[in-house]
Parts: structure tokens; sequence; C-alpha cells
């Protein structure tokens, strides 16, 4: 054996191993919710291969979370503890009250709305409560192991080192946690799409006085917008693309599974890439939301998964009819019920504290608003609460271990059926015999159509048929959501009202509803709360079925023809309508435009530029920017029964809408102003996207493909525009950890990944963008599953961490 294999070996067996030894912090050891380690502690050892990802060994599930919570520590401590805060309802006191968070915990506009918030989760002790059902319902004994060690890992990591990341450095709001902040962060995630998006609404709900003016009532047809637009999965900071390939589709006849998330770039719901270990029990690899102790999206040796955010409404609206005499008393069947408050105070950066009351009801909170644009006013007459199912869930990481588990995809859908968790994703499955999966099993409120036929407010009467928002009549007991009888929970759907699709020769989505999941056989009779049937698909979800379609009847596919798929960085919307405007531009008398402020602009020079572009978005693509920038102003100002030829048509959902309307003013008024924008900018019509479409890491510019939402681009990119600065920089959202992964017959799984934005947040970690330049340069990481693997690795560093008792 080569002498640098058997020092490896050696280092693995425990002969060259680097011991990091960490003592807890008594406060932190004695908290609430925290335990004393048993025995001899808990102890893992992690092995660090290519770009700092590490490989971690455990004995059992506790030590497995604590070698997790000091690893993702080790990356990620100041965006982890910045979180904390945000659970523990400090932001306030540390960084004043009208500053705004990152929003990756909650949509809370204001840092005092988000501790408001979650003080009063804190003191009605929500999530002790929810720990006390036992599983199914509730959590089950190996997660709450995996966030009990979790948590002893990050204060060890935190006791043992000296922190270097300039963000947080010396910070007093860096702390120690207790089990309980880490089953809170999953508690946070699960009611994201719910409570979370009305904690502003929740915390400024007060009753009407009498000094106060009657609040203005949005109309339905008003309302009905707002709903869409806040509860559309387009143009959102989380999104994705994901496929799977049944096994006659490729070359070996096993599945193929390409994910393709879409998530926030900075802040807390970044992913963070790992492998966890018990030998004997547990083997998986992939991407962890931050602070999470399991593995959220990833793979195994027999199955691989991916999300995407799917279009199911995960809560609703309850209209209630208040006593004449009193705003906090609402009635039902007649008979008056009292709301219940509970104060809060918040501590507030200065000294000083904010106090205020907050309202709940049988069906929830009561909430003022939905987004700036859906207000809900609190009346002496009427009063909205908030149902959402998902703030009695503690489920989702137990899904999560379930996939983790899985050796099939049957396996991934009795993992659904048995912990009903997740609470806004669709799942995507393929599995090493071949098999396919798709299912949207969501935690949903109980809407059918039926009840929200007959129950319905004139307001729900809108909103739902245009959203999926139901807003129910709350003063009637004939109206409440009912159950169904294989649902672990009241009052959501049992899984097996799940839309779902196995084994298809694809499965696809895009975050648009599960109808086209696959194009050639159409899913329909689901209820509307889950998404919608044969309305028009994004441009995204136009193009993706187009790729995967393709890629089907080619066949034999491989894993490389995922990673192609991964950065062929097609603009759909560009194949539609760019040799169009093109023409269009040429055929301008005298080449000029007239721009929105009146003004002619000469285009002449765009036309070519136009007419030669490849229809990519690659980082050497020549007039992607001019399209790009283009494109977002016609969307913008044209309504699309303005904006195409050709309308939508339901039996041909992929191919409609199409052929540019040029006509249109709002097209010619479009190109005018972004040849004006550009030019103001010094930015030439023909530049290469990646010379003004990037990110910069401690000083170097790493130019950045990909393109956005309405492009129709699988690889998403959504970039913060500033002229005045050359152009694009930084990333807001878009891919994030991606994986390809296929099997050919070993027991190796033959995995490609990427880390977009790379493992760490601080500048000062090797790790901070050395995957964001392979992203840059479309190249990938080799996964290192199986041992043999791991113990080639070049960059091969171990280390064993414990607690000292």
């Amino acid at each position: 054996m080569p002498l640098r294999n058997r020092l490896r070996l050696l280092a693995i067996s425990g002969l060259a191993l680097f011991t990091v030894s960490a003592s807890l912090p008594p406060t932190a050891a004695d908290a609430p919710g925290s335990h004393r380690p048993s025995g001899g502690g808990l102890s893992a050892t992690i092995r660090y291969t290519e770009y700092g990802i590490p490989h971690i060994v455990a004995k059992d599930y506790a030590s497995l979370g604590f070698g997790n919570g000091w690893a993702q520590a080790a990356d990620q401590v100041c965006t982890l503890a910045d979180g904390f805060v945000t659970l523990r309802g400090e932001r306030s006191r540390y960084f004043g009250p009208d500053a705004a968070p990152d929003g990756s915990l909650s949509a809370a506009t204001k840092n005092l709305s988000s501790d408001l918030y979650f003080r009063r989760i804190r003191e009605s002790r929500t999530v002790e409560k929810l720990l006390k059902a036992p599983a199914p319902a509730g959590q089950s004994r190996d997660v709450r192991e995996l966030e009990r060690g979790w948590a002893a890992g990050y204060n060890a990591w935190l006791a043992r080192n000296r922190i270097t990341d300039p963000t947080c450095r010396g910070a007093d709001w860096v702390r120690p946690v207790t089990t309980l902040d880490v089953v809170a962060r999953g508690y946070a995630l699960s009611v994201l799409g719910g409570q979370g998006r009305g904690i502003d609404g929740i915390t400024s709900a007060q009753p009407p006085t009498g000094a106060a003016g009657t609040p203005a009532v949005p109309s339905p047809g008003d309302a009905a917008d707002a709903a869409r637009r806040l509860l559309s999965t387009q143009n959102a900071d989380m999104g994705s693309n994901a496929v799977a390939f049944r096994g006659d589709t490729t070359a070996n006849g096993r599945g193929l599974l390409l994910g393709n998330p879409h998530y926030p770039w900075q802040g807390g719901r970044r992913f963070w890439q790992s492998q966890q270990t018990i030998p004997g029990e547990l083997n998986v690899a992939g991407g962890s939301l931050l602070g999470a102790p399991i593995v959220s999206i990833g793979h195994n040796a027999n199955i691989a998964w991916s999300h995407t955010v799917a279009t199911g409404v995960p809560l609703n609206l309850h209209q209630l009819t208040l006593d004449p005499a009193d705003p906090t008393v609402y009635l039902v069947d007649g008979k008056p019920e009292r709301m219940t408050k509970r104060t809060v105070s918040v501590a507030v950066k200065g000294g000083g504290a904010v106090t205020r009351t907050q309202w709940s009801t049988r069906y929830g909170p009561v909430v003022t608003s939905l987004g700036a644009g859906l207000p809900l006013p609190w009346t002496a007459t009427t009063a909205y609460a908030l149902n959402d199912p998902n703030a009695v869930n503690l489920r989702f990481s137990d899904a999560g271990l379930g996939f983790s588990r899985a050796r099939s995809t049957a396996d991934i859908q009795a993992a659904l059926r048995r912990t009903q968790g997740l609470p806004w994703v669709n799942t995507i499955a393929a599995d090493s015999s071949g098999h396919s999966f798709f299912s949207q099993s969501q935690v949903l409120p109980r809407i059918t159509d039926e009840l929200a036929g007959r129950c319905s407010t004139a307001l729900g009467k809108a909103t739902y048929p245009a959203s999926g928002l139901a807003v129910l009549d709350g003063s009637r007991s004939d109206c409440a959501l009912g159950s169904d009888p294989d649902a672990v929970q009241p009052g959501i759907f049992g899984p097996g009202r799940m839309p779902t699709v196995k084994d298809a020769p694809y499965v696809e989505n895009s975050n648009d509803s599960a109808w086209l999941t696959n194009a050639a056989t159409p899913l329909t009779g689901y209820e509307r709360v889950f998404g919608t049937v044969g309305t028009p698909r994004s441009m995204r979800t136009r193009g993706a079925i187009e790729d995967v379609s393709a890629m089907t009847a080619k066949g034999r596919l491989t894993v490389a023809d995922l990673q192609g798929q991964q950065f062929a960085n097609r603009a759909p919307a560009g194949d539609l309508t760019a040799a169009d405007l093109a023409a269009a531009c040429e055929a301008l008398p005298g080449g000029r435009a007239v721009g929105s402020d009146g003004r002619p602009v000469d285009v002449s020079a765009a036309c070519g530029v136009l007419r030669r572009w490849d229809r990519k978005v690659d980082t050497g693509s020549r007039g992607a920017l001019l399209f790009d920038r283009f494109w977002r102003r016609a969307t913008a100002a044209v309504p699309p029964a303005e904006l195409w030829k050709v309308p939508f048509s339901p039996a041909d959902p992929v191919a409609t809408p199409n052929t540019l309307n040029v006509s249109a003013p709002g097209v010619g008024r479009a190109l005018a102003d972004t040849v004006a924008e550009l030019r103001a900018a010094g930015i030439a019509l023909d530049a290469p996207l990646g010379r003004h479409q990037w990110v910069e890491r401690n000083g170097k510019r790493i130019p950045i493909g990909g393109g956005t939402e309405s492009l129709g681009i699988w690889n998403k990119t959504e970039p913060v525009w500033d002229a005045a600065a050359g152009g694009y920089q930084e990333v807001s959202a878009g891919s994030s950890y991606i994986q390809a992964v296929g099997w050919d017959g070993s027991k190796c799984p033959v995995a490609r990944t990427l880390l977009t934005y790379s493992q760490s947040s601080d500048p000062g970690s090797a790790h901070y963008s050395d995957q964001t330049e392979l992203y840059s340069g479309e190249r990938w990481v080799t996964s290192r599953f199986c041992e043999k693997d791991i113990l080639r690795s070049p960059a091969l560093r171990v280390v064993r961490v414990h607690e000292r008792r």
C-alpha cells in the first residue's frame, strides 16, 4: 500500500487524529430544554475533503448532532447567531427596532414586529407544549437527540474557538443556545408560509377605538390581486427546479435526479453541505438548511431527492363577526367567545421597552394585514383570524430523516405518509432501481372546494379562485375545516389527498402546480388550495418541460446529461421573442423608439445585437444583458393579454402563449428605455453578460451566469441592479445546493454537487468563495460518498470533537 494511503488509514483509525476537547459553559448545559451528556459525553469524527465539505461520523444520533452543530458553527457562526437573536426576540435590543431582519425566519419588515412575535412564541411556551406530543403527531426520539446534540456541538465550538468573522467578532449577542432554540428554529421555518407571512399584521393588531376612523376595506377585486401577488411562487426569493427520470430513459436502467433549489444567497436560509454517518444506521449526504440537524436535500447509496417550493397555500383566514358592544368578543353560532390576549414586552436599543398586546381566537391570531398589499382591518364589526396548521407541526425534521434512511421511492412515500411534516415544498425523487416519484405532500388547511363554496365570505369568493387563499365565515361552526381519517392532526388533508405521480418517464416541477408534473399525462382532481389546473405556466416551467421532454425522447441519459441541463442556460423567452423584436427594431423609422419620458431614442445599434444574441445567459453571451433589461421592463409594463399575439390555450400549455406583439406600445418603450439606461451607465449593448453580472469576494469579481425568473432560465440568478456601479452586483437569490445523482451498479452513487455561494460566510475562510468560482466556471464537485473516496481526498483533514465532562 502506498505510504500516502497508509497515513490516511492511520488518521481514520485514531492514531493521527487532531483532537479538539470542549466544555459546555454551565449556563448552556443547565439551560431549560438542554441535557447533560450521559456516559462518556458526546463525540464525533469530522473528516474534511475538498471545498471544506465535512463527513461527520458518530456512534448515535445525539453525537451526530454534536458533530453537525460544531461543523456548522465553524463555517457559519455569525449567520447562525443572528438567527438565534431573532428567535429570542432580541433584535430590537441589539440592532434597533426599526432595522429590518434578513427575512430568513419570517416576513417581518422590522425588528420590533419580529421580536414581538417570537417573544410571544417563547413566553407562551409554544415549542415546549408541542414537544410533549408523541410521534407521529410530534417529533421522534431520534430527531430530538439530533437537536440536543446540535445545541451541544454549537456551544462547544463557541467555548473552544475565537470568532474571526468581522460580522460578529466580539459581539455580545453571540451566545450559547439550548435545545429549545434549535427546535424553535425549525418551528420558524415550518410557519414561514403561514404565520410567518403575517407577523406585521399579527403584532400590530389592536381593537378599534372610538377615536379612530373606519379603516379602508379593500375591494374583493383588489384583495384578489393582492393575494395572487403575495402567494405566487414566481418571482419569490425561494423557488427551485427538480426532475427525476425513470430507468427506461437512462443509459443503465437506473434512476437519475437533478435538484436545483433556488434560495437566498445571503442570510439564514442558506444551505450547508455535509455527509452524516452512523455506521450501520445512517449514511446520507447533501445540503442542510442552516441550523437544521438533518439533511434537507440529498442522496444516499440508493435514493436521491430534492424539493421545490409548492403552490399549496398553507394558511387560511376566518372572518369574524364581532359583538357590537365589544370588538374583542366574536360570535360563533350566535354565542359570544372572548378573544385571548397576551402582553409582550421587547427591550429596545438605547434602553426602555415596547409593550404590546397580541390577540388570538379559536382559529388562530387576529391579523390586520398579509403584506402591505392586503389590509385586513379590525373594525367594530369585523376582524380576521389566521389559521396556520403548521403552527402545531414540529415534524419537518422527521420527514428529512425519513428520506435520509430511505432505500427506494416507496420509502420516500412512506416517510411522507408517516410524518406529514413538510409545510411548503414538493418532493421529487429517483432511486437506484429506476423509479421516479413526485408528491405535493404538504401540511395544508383542509380547504375543500365544497367548503370554500359553502362558507366563503364575499372576500373569500374573490381570493380563493384567484390565489387559493380561503376566507371562511368564522361565525358558523359548520364552516370548521374537519379532518381526514389518515391525517396525523385535525384540520389538514391526509396523505391520500396529495397530488402524486409515480414511475412516469420523468417528473418535473419548477414551482407551478402539479398539473404538468409530466406534461404527457396531466394531473388533475386536486382541490384549488393545492394549486391550479388549466392555467398559464411560468416561462421557467415551459422551458423546463421542453428540455426534460427532449431529454426523455433522446434516452440513454447519464449524470453528464443532468450536468448539461443545469448549465444549458437557455433563455426560452429569448427563443420566443428575440427574432421578432430584432425585426421590429430594424423596421423602426430612423432607428428610433420613444421612451417612457416621451423622448426618442436611437435604438438602431440594438437591432443587430438582439439578432446575433445566442439566446443564452452564459457569462460570455453578448446581448443577454440587453435582452434581460428589456424583458424585465416589457413584462412589467405590458399585460399578458397584450404582450402575445397567440393567447394561452389549456390544450397546448407549453407552447402558448407565443408570438411577441411588437406593436404593443409598451414594447417599444421598454426597448428605448433599456438602450438609454445602458448607455447612461456606460455599458456596451453587446457587452458579455459576465462583465456586468458578477459577485465580489474579497475584492475579486467573479462573473455569474444564469438569469432571472421571467426569462425562463433553469439556472436561476436574481442579482441586484446598480447601473451607477456598473450593472448587476451580488446575487439576492438563485441556484444554491445543486446535485446531479445517478447510480452505476456499485455501492457508490454517481453524484456531482455544487454549493453556489460556498460553505462559509466568513471572508477569512478558505471556503468563502471556492465553490462560487467553480459555479462561475460551470464546474462541479465530485461527491466523495464511499470510504475509499473519502480516504483518497488530497485535502483530507480529520478532526475529533467531543465534550469534556
